[in-house]
């Protein structure tokens, strides 16, 4: 399928942005070329959003970082031995990256020496979807046919799946990134092959690395195809092993009640309905992956919930919530109704639930130490004993009681 000679007015306004404008200005004044790669471009051909902008040209690295200073703009050598800069044009940062060809790889980082084919610089990206290229004006190149896959949704490797595997492991995974967020029916079968053979050298990649491509992933709109195939090949496993004799069946209903709910794609959410609900293992899952603080304690969170299976009134979830988050509660209830819409049961009443929890703020305990003490308690443990039992007797009146009755209950509890 031949390519289309520019990409349309409704898809190229991402041009228009008078940064970018500048940053084309920058090189073609000084008579080199200069082109929009990868992403920008087949987003912009499948009318997705354009989040980033990144950009080729056949002007080295010192010539770029020369020219972006002469300008008066800042200038960080991102990756400047494998020939990326940033430029900062309006506070918008543009990777600009020489036209390369590798020359030798370790399986992570790849030697690069810098050129001016754009073919060849093509064929050392990694998917055929990615392979494409526009300049100012929308003018699109597509120098290995990427255009004919991105309409018919096949992710393939360019070229060698192995070689493009061996320049860098972490390709394992974003080929079933790419999969979940561009891909239909099976995956190309040579690609999948070849990520079967070399999966083990996922092992070797850093944490946040493999963390980070496989939120992504979670993150499509449906990554359970995906995720299927990851499970089929024995990469889930490697990946994230707690799936394990766990599994991925509850995922689809999550995905689907969501979208019908009209609910945003939750990554971590979506983690949670893969793996055990067990402290220890999300202990290991953390700490081998590097999560962050936030995302480990929701995840404990989460674990750490009795089970809400079974019918609850909202004072009860209050109760709940108080000793532990709302969010946790949310989390455990989402989780609930997709288990429930698995078995074609009602989710009416748990999405209720959910709502109130997802709206409910937790009170603060009217009462403190100092008004204990006031009330003639001696400071010490038996202050912090009294305030235990006033928060439990508050809590016990679904946190109706106020100050005054606090105090008088205090007083009873003093004599």
């Amino acid at each position: 399928m031949k390519i289309p000679k520019r990409l349309k007015k409704k898809q190229a306004g991402f041009l228009e942005n008078p940064n970018l404008q500048q940053v084309f200005d920058l090189i073609e004044t000084a008579g080199g070329q200069i082109r929009v790669n990868g992403g920008a471009v087949r987003n912009a051909l499948l009318g997705e959003p354009v989040e980033e902008v990144d950009l080729s040209t056949n002007l080295v690295p010192e010539q770029v970082s020369k020219l972006g200073e002469a300008c008066g703009l800042q200038v960080i050598p991102t990756g400047i031995e494998h020939g990326t800069v940033t430029i900062i044009s309006g506070h918008e940062p543009y990777e600009i990256t020489t036209l390369r060809e590798d020359i030798e790889t370790d399986g992570r980082w790849a030697t690069v020496q810098f050129g001016s084919d754009w073919k060849a610089d093509a064929m050392r990206r990694d998917f055929t979807v990615n392979a494409l290229y526009c300049d100012r004006n929308g003018k699109l190149y597509d120098p290995l046919d990427g255009y004919a896959d991105l309409e018919a949704r096949i992710v393939r490797f360019i070229g060698d799946p192995d070689q493009r595997i061996a320049e860098d492991k972490l390709r394992i995974l974003r080929f079933f990134r790419f999969f979940a967020w561009y891909g239909s029916d099976r995956p190309d079968p040579d690609s999948l092959k070849a990520c079967v053979r070399n999966r083990d050298g996922l092992q070797g990649l850093s944490a946040e690395r493999i963390w980070r491509e496989f939120k992504k992933l979670l993150s499509a709109p449906d990554p359970v195809r995906s995720l299927l195939w990851m499970r089929t090949t024995k990469i889930l496993s490697i990946v994230v092993p707690e799936t394990e004799n766990w599994g991925i069946d509850l995922l689809p209903a999550l995905v689907a009640i969501r979208r019908q709910m009209e609910e945003p794609v939750d990554p971590l959410l979506r983690l949670m309905a893969i793996i055990p609900p067990r402290i220890e293992r999300i202990e290991e899952l953390s700490a081998r992956l590097k999560l962050s603080n936030d995302e480990t304690a929701r995840l404990k969170n989460w674990a750490d919930l009795p089970d809400l299976s079974s019918v609850m009134s909202e004072n009860e979830l209050a109760k709940l919530m108080y000793r532990s988050s709302n969010q946790a509660a949310q989390d455990a209830l989402w989780l609930q109704m997709a288990n429930q819409a698995s078995k074609q049961e009602e989710t009416s009443e748990t999405h209720k639930l959910a709502t109130y929890a997802k709206t409910w703020v937790r009170p603060e305990l009217p009462i403190q130490g100092r008004d204990l003490i006031n009330l003639g308690l001696p400071a010490g443990p038996k202050i912090g004993k009294t305030l235990s039992q006033l928060e439990q007797a508050w809590i016990d009146s679904n946190f109706s009681l106020n100050k005054a009755e606090l105090i008088e209950l205090a007083g009873e509890s003093s004599e």
